[in-house]
């Protein structure tokens, strides 16, 4: 396995990855499709949080500081855990509450691990269908019960042949961006909403070719940045910089179809 940048084992850090998972599932899988108490953190509009969302990320703190005890923590629901260290967990124990408070299984666990500020391993975990999405230095794969198979981005390289995805037309009403989706989606073979994570994920296997998301959090894209290039995706900002700290971004499945997106982006 290709090293990981400070010296730590990379096959350690996966094991931490997958462990954490684990102990997260034990919390969000019970409560999904259940009656759950829903809260809300927004005073205007809806940005709703659970007892799962909570429990899920405990449990994955647990796991992180109990093998790296040393290493900062960076989470959606608690505060964050500072370090002096260059290492660093990032961490969103339900991306896609909303999916998850409507019994839809597109919502998924994200964790994924900084060295210097840049995310080099990560996951997302679907407990409900059993799948993991896991990039590594040595690539990208896909796990589920006996299959442990390498994932790789589609070959689409124009985007009149690209099958996009994105949250919600929502999501760009909130950031200001609505008219460049619109472009983006007028020049696409076709556009399909409300999967979450999951469609990062479905990216990195090759089905979906072009993700595009405004006002994104660090948790929601940092974690699945290892995921995407690992696969051979390039993922970055509507700007082309890093996507470590979220906002408007874009991932496609090849370097020029992510060059397109962007220039339709940027001159919509």
């Amino acid at each position: 396995m290709s090293e990981l940048p400070g010296g730590l084992d990379p096959a350690l850090i996966g094991a931490t990855l997958l462990e954490a998972a684990t102990a997260a599932a034990k919390e969000t899988l019970p409560r999904f499709r259940t009656r759950l108490a829903v809260d809300n953190k927004y005073v205007v509009g809806f940005d709703p949080v659970t007892d799962g969302d909570r429990e899920a990320e405990r449990a994955i703190r647990e796991v992180i500081a109990a093998r790296f005890p040393g290493h900062a923590i960076v989470g959606e629901e608690m505060a964050d855990k500072p370090a002096d260290s260059p290492f660093e967990w990032i961490v969103d124990p339900i991306d896609g509450t909303r999916a998850f408070i409507s019994g839809a299984p597109v919502w998924g666990t994200l964790i994924g691990f900084r060295v210097n500020g840049k995310t080099v391993a990560g996951l997302m975990a679907q407990p409900f269908t059993g799948e993991i999405y896991l990039g590594l230095p040595s690539g990208s794969r896909y796990r589920r019960g006996a299959e442990d198979l390498p994932i790789h981005t589609s070959g689409v390289t124009e985007l009149a042949s690209a099958k996009a995805s994105a949250t919600s037309p929502d999501i760009f009403e909130l950031s200001g961006t609505t008219r460049q989706w619109n472009a983006l989606r007028s020049a696409v073979l076709q556009a399909r909403y409300g999967l979450d994570c999951y469609a990062y994920c479905l990216l990195a296997a090759g089905h979906i070719d072009l993700v595009c998301e405004g006002g994104l959090k660090n948790v929601d894209i940092a974690p699945l940045i290892p995921v995407i290039e690992n696969a051979g995706g390039v993922v970055t900002n509507w700007d082309g910089g890093t996507a470590e700290q979220g906002g408007n971004c874009v991932a496609a499945a090849t370097p020029e179809l992510h060059r397109a997106a962007l220039k339709l982006l940027q001159h919509a």
